[in-house]
């Protein structure tokens, strides 16, 4: 090791761990409003499935765009944290625009293309900006992400209460204010150090031909297109099931509060386990939870084991994607690893299934909605399978 990379240890001291959490704990309170109410918002002015399932996929087709080219624009620059804080003010200043869309289906979807196309730049890159602050210790990011998912909690079932009360006419004021706390947060965060390399960084498309890298990122698609279901029409779904608005919320919660626990526990369990092994894991158990979903979500018992598994669905494939992304894109790629891994996963995969799970709730209904889900999960399993099974294992790297 260089001289130059042992002294790249950065300190994460109370302050700088309190405003990287900040960050998280409010990006995800976020998204804790807009995926459990945003949908319950919609129906209330009056969009049938179909409409609905486009408009949720809108922020998830903006980041098949977005994080690459904001990524390239921060990698280019090395101001990551100047194109965060940018991104978030433009994200909160354009979702005001929904007030002036009122019930129209056009002046919604561009509001909606607006804010997401700045709002989904912000996250791959600050993730960028917490692992190189971490140094050495990528493995201590769930420490840091846990409390994204303390924000989703609070905000799905405090938020469960509110609109039983209130109504979800609430719903866009909450955002409103979240995307102004983020942004403010985002003013606090110190831009972090560039991470040292003992070697020259591969040019993106040599990466990019890694077989391995082909078979996660296919696998990433896969996994995230199988959440469509989830995340665009669980609260409808259990609405239709006779569930109560707060205890949608909890479910909610719940899932996210498994999520906390996996998070604490992955400090270990990644040098014990190695991330082939969990996310092969993760993957057959999101498998699992959309067939429980999809055929049991009324035998309560079943519904709240379903929900603890997105301690896996979520929290352990995340985890495991932070690390191996860190390590195939290494140096000057992070942001753009990020980028493609947003852009790839939660962009184009939770869009292509945002879509599907509109036109597969009018036509064939929610339990059809969740085996092709369940289907899509064991694809996404095999691709990992098969193609992650003979990369690198040395290193830190798979195995």
């Amino acid at each position: 090791m260089s001289d130059r990379a042992k002294a790249f240890q950065p300190v994460l001291t109370p302050r700088l761990y309190l405003r990287l959490s900040g960050f998280y704990l409010f990006y995800f309170a976020t998204l804790g409003v807009l995926l459990p109410y945003w949908g319950l918002y919609l129906r209330a002015l009056g969009f049938e499935p179909a409409r609905i399932g486009e408009l949720m996929a809108i922020p998830q087709a903006t980041k098949l765009v977005a994080p690459s080219l904001w990524g390239w624009l921060a990698d280019r620059s090395g101001r990551r944290m100047r194109v965060v804080r940018w991104a978030c003010l433009a994200a909160a200043l354009s979702f005001g625009g929904v007030y002036a869309a009122g019930g129209s289906y056009l002046r919604l979807a561009l509001v909606t293309l607006l804010f997401s196309f700045f709002w989904n730049a912000a996250l791959p890159q600050f993730e960028a900006v917490t692992l190189n602050h971490l140094g050495e210790h990528v493995h201590r990011y769930s420490r840091v992400r846990l409390w994204g998912s303390v924000g989703f909690i609070g905000a799905a079932v405090g938020v469960g209460f509110l609109v039983q009360d209130w109504g979800v006419g609430l719903v866009p004021a909450l955002l409103w204010g979240l995307f102004a706390a983020l942004w403010l947060n985002s003013l606090l965060v110190a831009e972090s150090p560039a991470t040292p390399t003992g070697h020259a960084t591969p040019p993106l498309g040599q990466v990019l031909r890694q077989p391995a890298v082909i078979a996660f990122f296919v696998a990433c698609f896969l996994h995230q297109a199988a959440h469509g279901p989830y995340y665009g029409f669980f609260s409808l779904y259990l609405e239709t099931l006779n569930y109560s608005r707060e205890f949608i919320g909890l479910m909610w919660g719940l899932g996210v509060a498994a999520e906390v626990g996996l998070f604490l526990l992955m400090p270990r369990w990644l040098p014990r386990f190695g991330p082939h092994r969990l996310l092969l894991a993760a993957l057959a158990l999101a498998t699992l939870r959309w067939l429980l979903i999809g055929h049991f979500a009324r035998e309560l018992p079943i519904l709240w084991f379903a929900q603890t598994l997105h301690a896996f669905s979520f929290g352990a494939f995340h985890a495991v994607s932070m690390h191996l992304i860190h390590q195939f894109f290494p140096g000057a790629l992070q942001g753009r690893g990020q980028a493609l891994y947003s852009s790839l996963s939660f962009g184009a995969g939770n869009a292509v299934g945002s879509l599907a799970a509109g036109y597969l709730w009018a036509g064939l209904g929610p339990t059809a909605m969740y085996d092709l889900a369940a289907a899509l999960g064991a694809l996404a399993w095999l691709t990992a399978w098969r193609g992650l099974s003979d990369a690198p294992r040395s290193g830190g790297g798979l195995r």
